[in-house]
Order: C-alpha cells, then sequence, then structure tokens
C-alpha cells in the first residue's frame, strides 16, 4: 500500500541534510534531517513488518533481509566506484586510509570507525569521502536488531492486535533506553561526535517512528488514527504538518552540533517533530484523492541515492572549482546517478524489468562488456587504495612539530637541571593542536620558549598542568596558556581558576581561541571562552590577553580549504598562520615585560 504525501517527509529529510552540508552557516542545525529520515525509516519498516504479521501471522526474515539488501547495497557499491576515479585528482588527503573507509562503509560500521579515531562528525581537517555513511551504519544495526525482535515478538503473539501491543511496548523501551543513554552522555562525554556516532545513543529516532507505526499502522490501522481521521478535517491536518515543519526549521536554524542542548532535548524534539509530520501525512493521505504530484514521487524515490553521492561529490568538487558551480554540480550528479540506480540498476539486479515513473525502459543486452566499466572502476580504486599515503599532511605536520617540540623539551630540562636559578626567569607555553602547528615559528620568535602542546588539550588539562608546575616550583615568570578551541562547558570556572592556581611573582597570557564555524554565533562557547579571557584582563593587571581571535578574523586568506580552526591548507598559508600566531604571541609577552606579576 502506497501512501501518498510521505514524499514529504524524506524531501523535508534530504533539504534539511543538503542545506546544512552546502550552506551551513543559514542552517546549522540541519543535521536533524537525518533524524527525520531515522524516524521515516523506523515508521516505515515497522508498519510493513506489522502487515505481514497481520497477513502471514510470522515474519520471513530472508524475503526482508533479502528487500533491504538490495535497496541498500547496490547504490552504496555504485557511489564507492563513482568516487574512485574522481579521488584521484583531488590532493592525497582525500586518500588517506580510503581502504579502511571503504571496508567501514560496504561493512556498516562507519560509525564505530570514526568513534575508534575519536573523529569529529563537523571539524575533520580533511572530511572523509565516506564520513556520511555513518548513518548508513545506524539504518543498518536498526533493520537488524528490529527484524529480529519482532519475528520473535511474532511467534508468542496469538493475534494481530496483541502483536501490535507487544510492538509499541517494546519500541517505547528501547527508545527510553536509547535516549537516556544519550541524556546520561551529554554530562559524561568529552567528545560529542561520539554521542551522534553511536548505536546505542542515536537510535531512538527509528523507535519514535516504530511507536508510531504501532499505534496507526498503514492497511491494519490502529484505533488512533482512525479516530484521527474522523476527528481532524483536512485544514487540522495540513496545520498540524506545517506546524511542525515550522518548529523543525526553528530547530535546524538555532540548534548547533556542539550545544549540548542539541544532545540533551533537540535531537529527540526533532524526532517527536518528524512522527507528528509522519502522522498528518498519513491523515492527508485518508483526507485526499488527488495525485501525488511525480516530481515528489521521483525526488522522494531518489532520495536515498543523492543522500549517498551528495557528500562526496561535493568534497571533490569544492577542490576544483567555486562553491556556488560546486553546489550545482552536486546536486545534478546525485540526481543523475540516483535516477541510475533506483530507476535501472536496482531493478536489473533483482531480475526486474526497469520502469522510470511507471514507462517501462527496454535495455539493450550487453553481455560481458557490461562489465568492462565496473572493472575498470574497480581496478582504480585499488589504484587509489594502493597509492594512498600512510597519513595526511595536516597529521604530518603535527607529528613533525611534536618531535621537535620534544627535543626542545629536553634541552630545556638539561638546561634547568644545570642551572636551577635560571628557571624563575622565561616563557612557557601550553597549548592545543593549534599552538602545535605554529610550534617552529614560537620557538624562532621566542627564544627560549618552554613549550608543552599537544593535539585536542582543553582548558581542564591546561589547569592541571599549571597545579602541578606550580607545585613543582618549574613555573617561568611567563606562563602563555594557548587553550580554549577544545571547549569545556564550565570555561568560565577553569579560567578562574587558571587565575587562582597562579602563583605569586608570575603574569599569566591568555591566548584566544578562534573557531570560524561559530563565527556568527556570539553564544557560541569558543566565543564566550575569548570573551570571559578579555575580561579577565581588564579585571588583574598580571593577567593579558593574545588575541589569536582577531588576527585570524583580520587574515581570512589563511583559512581558505581549512577547518576553520587549524590555519593552513597548503606551505604557504601554513607558514602565514604560523608567522601570524608566534607575532601575536610576542607581541603579547613584549607587553607583558611592562606589565606586573601577580603580587
Amino acid at each position: 500500500m502506497r501512501i501518498k504525501w510521505f514524499s514529504l517527509i524524506r524531501i523535508t529529510g534530504l533539504l534539511f541534510v543538503l542545506i546544512y552540508h552546502f550552506y551551513k552557516d543559514q542552517l546549522p542545525g540541519g543535521f536533524i534531517g537525518v533524524d527525520i529520515f531515522f524516524a521515516f525509516s523506523g515508521f516505515l519498516i515497522t508498519a510493513l513488518l506489522i502487515e505481514e504479521v497481520g497477513n502471514r501471522k510470522k515474519i520471513d526474515l530472508v524475503s526482508y533481509f533479502r528487500r533491504r539488501l538490495y535497496r541498500i547495497v547496490p547504490p552504496l557499491v555504485l557511489m564507492i566506484l563513482v568516487v574512485a576515479p574522481l579521488m584521484l585528482f583531488v590532493k592525497a588527503d582525500f586518500r588517506v586510509d580510503i581502504g579502511t573507509q571503504t571496508a567501514a562503509a560496504l561493512g556498516f560500521v562507519t560509525n564505530f570507525y570514526e568513534m575508534l579515531l575519536g573523529a569529529s562528525y563537523e571539524s575533520q581537517f580533511i572530511p572523509h569521502l565516506f564520513l556520511h555513511t555513518w548513518s548508513l551504519a545506524l539504518e543498518a544495526h536498526y533493520y537488524i536488531v528490529w527484524a529480529l525482535v519482532l519475528a520473535l515478538v511474532a511467534r508468542g503473539s496469538k493475534d494481530i492486535r496483541r502483536f501490535k501491543s507487544q510492538v509499541f511496548l517494546v519500541s517505547t523501551g528501547f527508545l527510553l533506553v536509547s535516549y537516556i543513554s544519550m541524556l546520561i552522555g551529554t554530562f559524561t562525554t568529552d567528545n560529542v561526535s561520539n554521542l551522534y556516532f553511536s548505536t546505542l545513543s542515536h537510535s531512538f529516532p527509528f523507535f519514535v517512528g516504530s511507536s508510531l507505526a504501532a499505534l496507526t499502522g498503514l492497511q491494519q490501522q490502529g484505533m488512533l488514527l482512525r479516530s484521527l481521521v474522523r476527528k481532524w478535517s483536512l485544514g487540522k491536518t495540513l496545520l498540524v504538518y506545517l506546524g511542525a515543519l515550522t518548529l523543525s526549521l526553528v530547530l535546524a536554524r538555532f540548534l548547533t552540533f556542539e550545544s549540548l542542548w542539541t544532545y540533551a532535548i533537540g535531537l529527540f524534539a526533532a524526532s517527536l517533530l518528524a512522527g507528528l509530520m509522519i502522522l498528518a501525512t498519513r491523515i492527508l493521505h485518508e483526507k485526499t484523492s488527488i495525485k501525488e504530484p511525480r516530481l515528489f514521487d521521483f525526488l522522494a524515490s531518489t532520495s536515498y541515492g543523492v543522500y549517498l553521492f551528495h557528500w562526496p561529490l561535493y568534497l571533490i568538487f569544492s577542490e576544483w572549482m567555486g562553491h556556488g558551480l560546486a553546489v550545482s554540480l552536486t546536486i545534478l550528479f546525485s540526481l543523475i546517478l540516483a535516477s541510475f540506480s533506483f530507476y535501472l540498476l536496482e531493478p536489473i539486479l533483482q531480475g526486474k524489468h526497469p520502469k522510470v515513473l511507471g514507462t517501462p525502459v527496454v535495455l539493450p543486452s550487453l553481455g560481458w562488456k557490461g562489465l568492462i566499466l565496473p572493472l575498470l572502476l574497480a581496478t582504480t580504486w585499488v589504484i587509489g587504495v594502493v597509492t594512498s599515503p600512510s597519513m595526511g599532511s595536516f597529521e604530518a605536520n603535527l607529528v613533525g612539530n611534536s618531535l621537535q617540540q620534544a627535543s626542545q623539551q629536553m634541552r630545556s630540562t638539561r638546561i634547568r637541571t644545570e642551572n636551577p636559578d635560571a628557571v624563575a626567569d622565561g616563557a612557557s607555553l601550553i597549548g592545543d593542536s593549534v599552538a602545535l602547528r605554529a610550534s617552529d615559528w614560537l620557538n624562532k620568535d621566542i627564544p627560549g620558549l618552554d613549550m608543552d602542546a599537544a593535539v585536542s588539550r582543553n582548558l581542564i588539562d591546561g589547569n592541571k598542568m599549571l597545579k602541578k608546575a606550580a607545585k613543582n616550583g618549574t613555573l617561568v615568570t611567563d606562563v602563555i596558556m594557548a587553550l580554549g578551541v577544545n571547549e569545556v562547558n564550565d570555561y568560565f570556572d577553569q579560567l578562574d581558576q587558571m587565575v587562582e592556581n597562579l602563583p605569586t611573582g608570575h603574569r599569566l597570557i591568555l591566548v584566544t581561541p578562534y573557531d570560524g564555524r561559530v563565527l556568527d554565533n556570539p553564544n557560541a562557547i569558543a566565543n564566550r571562552t575569548r570573551d570571559y579571557m578579555i575580561k579577565l584582563a581588564d579585571q588583574y593587571d598580571y593577567v593579558l590577553v593574545a588575541d589569536w581571535y582577531q588576527t585570524a578574523v583580520d587574515n581570512p586568506q589563511i583559512w581558505y580549504g581549512t577547518d576553520d580552526v587549524h590555519f593552513g591548507s597548503e606551505s604557504d598559508s601554513i607558514t602565514q598562520g604560523s608567522e601570524l600566531y608566534a607575532k601575536t604571541v610576542r607581541d603579547a609577552l613584549k607587553k607583558a615585560q611592562d606589565a606586573p606579576t601577580k603580587p
């Protein structure tokens, strides 16, 4: 049974994701489009399985998994093969670990792969070409586990009404377990991407859809659906749908990926609103007799393929051309490839006669010649894997800087051991990966700098290091804290403690964080951290600010092709960014020479 207007749900989810990826500043919370997809998948899969139990008294798992396999795998494999030759013509960083990325995508474990890497969904310096298949992994996990659970429940159900009641109870239980795990995670995690990627914490949207399916159904209509169809007028149904859509847009406009509110409330609210839109369109099917526009059917049918193709194509096209043209070509080729997959490739693999919008298509028989292009693409993929570098240029740069930093620290330690009286004077820097990227220029511009920078270090880590150095009596006069871009929610407490933990006779220099992804959001933690650093500098004369944020804003040329946190995408911009960073710190140190130390 085909439900009119369900296409609107798929189209809405797809548009949210596309706008988020193409124009994130306009829709920073557009990632909730994935949750709309999840809720709809949960509804549709559960409703279809309920229909099967109602008609056959059991679930045919072999047929179920075969249908899922034919729907999911062909466009996924096609996407990987199409990307293979294209990735040879962009910088090698995109091919780092491409074999493992491909294996994770085909094995439906991209979410676990990203979690093991400790990767951020939103801020990878070189985004993984198959990063977006994390959502496909969650879909696959849900499809497998939920089908097995319902097949087991069906065996113990005597009639369809009891079965639907049991489905509702089990689904609601899974929903609560998943949502509570995400809620708890908001208070315990130091990387919100892990909450986002996790099958456990991010599966509740599926079960919002599953619970709704148990209450409403398709042909096996529930009492709730029959009651609402009688009570709701066409106008009220449209009002509910438009209201839920409007609120979803509000969420997409104001939610941000790094905000803990997104995980405590936002994603759950988005899933409930998706459920409301599903319910409204289900009732709209009963209330309307007009046919759904063919354009809606086309966009909905190709939405999965467009989702699969758009991300790697956008990354690759963005390397070759300007943003506007890259977006246009991404949409065009994604639609073409998704249409080819849905209307031609998938039916052929299933042994069916292909149709395009209901019109049969006669294709010539190619025989063995039809294998030539796939084999060439597969060969290209092998070449890409074999020639892929073991480490990206960004990571290699950080590793090289870390080794040089370690060598410098050994020299400093030897000098301190031989000249213990020299410890009192000088400057030390405790920093994160941004400072580490500029370590060569910092050591050159600030002779004798004692530097300790590391990836993912935050204000909490910096405070611990400050306390330890103060306790050991190894603290130098000028202490530079180049931290803050790795956000902590209690940034004000951490900065206050930093001022308090600074012993007498020392000065504190705070390097303000820059996160270009949230420039237009004054409430972003990175921006509020900077504001509080400036406030502390105004309050205490022995606290000074090295305003890297302002330097970064004044020099947009160092951010082209970056993650908007770590400057420089090639040698010239890395050099320029490093020089600017070192100059910002050096100027603050010069100013500090005329400032008093902590009394």
